[in-house]
């Protein structure tokens, strides 16, 4: 048999990897995952030769995002391939330091939509919580890393009992989207105090949690925890996952839990420059989010985060990856392709050009195939017509 491919369907385990196997006794405890994380240039090279672009960037990541890689997903990572696309989610490289005119500390305006800090409130009836600062792992093109990981140009400052009387005040929310930062860091106790207290105001309907926890350290996603979150439904569950090597058979099992709990999951990807920017790649990753019972949901356009150029592409490869999906697999499987408004526009959702033109008689169209077809805009019944079916089921008459 030959090795596994990023295209293979087949969930797989990568422990220990570069751990010795004496380290699988603690493996399974999310505690010693975390202590055990790669967080120094010594810890790295200690396991895979970098190239001179990581070690440079490793070497300037601690003044702009903080680096830590949990020991589960280190495992993902080719040691000879400079271009792993696991690497260049989690590995600096020296081109963050550099800044294209174009990006900006915050590139979703979400500061200059927070009526209480912690608190963004860009949509009339929903909100986003930031309610934590700190992630198991830390993505290199972070939307936040202006406020994430500590080390960034701002902090995050989150006034809990404001942001709980903002919402008990403002009638309109109905939906709460916790998230930071990675809500799950947070202990059993500690994450149920916020939600029991948002479940507590009348008007929010539902919940959700924004979260790469699943996907960076499944040994969290215990049964404790998803006894502990089927108890506040309606409560949804957004993972963050771009590749398919990252669906592991330890990130089945843990998604598994989950929606054995009741909890709906999404899937939340970044197209991202060598690591997901094709539709093959594309296709593997949704077919086996639908295997781990993860819708997916949406595909974001690499937002405008200083220091994220080399890892942006085209907008139009985001549309050319859609077509490449639509009608060539399940609809289930077809996540919405969006650009957040540079800004703070909000999502703003592409598809590709399917109506080939369009009057006020007809809709031309044209399918995945590209075989053209015609819509015609509804026939007024005349009034004629209506006056005989009147009659008809009253009884006085149902000539022609």
């Amino acid at each position: 048999m030959g090795q596994p491919t990023d295209l293979d369907p087949v969930f797989r385990s990568h422990a220990p990897g570069y751990w010795p196997a004496e380290a699988m006794t603690e493996w399974h405890d999310a505690t010693w995952q975390l202590k055990n994380r790669v967080s120094s240039l010594s810890a790295l090279e200690a396991r895979i030769d970098l190239t001179d672009e990581e070690r440079a960037g490793v070497l300037l990541a601690g003044n702009k995002l903080a680096m830590s890689i949990t020991p589960h997903f280190f495992n993902l990572i080719d040691p000879n391939d400079p271009n792993c696309p696991i690497r260049r989610q989690v590995i600096p490289r020296m081109e963050e330091g550099w800044d294209a005119p174009e990006e900006m500390a915050d590139p979703c305006g979400e500061d200059s939509h927070m009526p209480v800090p912690g608190l963004v409130h860009r949509y009339p009836d929903r909100v986003l919580f930031l309610v934590t600062d700190r992630c198991a792992s830390y993505c290199r093109y972070c939307t936040r890393s202006r406020v994430v990981s500590g080390v960034g140009e701002q902090h995050l400052e989150t006034q809990w009992e404001a942001a709980f009387k903002y919402l008990e005040e403002h009638t309109g929310v109905r939906d709460v989207l916790l998230s930071g930062g990675d809500p799950l860091l947070f202990s059993d106790a500690k994450l149920e105090k916020i939600l029991s207290r948002l479940r507590a105001i009348p008007h929010i309907q539902f919940l959700r949690i924004g979260s790469r926890i699943p996907i960076f350290l499944p040994q969290r996603i215990t049964p404790a925890l998803c006894d502990m979150l089927k108890k506040y439904h309606p409560l949804f569950i957004s993972v963050h996952t771009n590749h398919p090597r990252e669906l592991t058979l330890e990130v089945k099992e843990g998604l598994g839990r989950l929606a054995d709990a009741g909890i709906p999951l999404g899937n939340q990807s970044v197209l991202l420059k060598g690591v997901n920017d094709s539709v093959e790649i594309q296709k593997a990753l949704v077919h086996k989010l639908l295997m781990c019972r993860v819708r997916p949901y949406y595909l974001y356009q690499c937002d405008l985060i200083r220091g994220s150029s080399h890892l942006r592409t085209s907008v139009s490869k985001g549309v050319e990856i859609i077509e490449g999906l639509r009608g060539h697999t399940t609809g289930y499987a077809i996540p919405q392709f969006v650009i957040d408004g540079p800004g703070g526009g909000g999502k703003i959702p592409l598809n590709p050009n399917y109506v080939v033109h369009r009057d006020h008689e007809k809709t031309v169209l044209r399918n995945y195939e590209g075989e053209i077809f015609e819509y015609p805009e509804p026939t007024q019944i005349p009034s004629q017509e209506l006056a005989r079916l009147k009659d008809c089921a009253t009884g006085i008459g149902c000539g022609s």
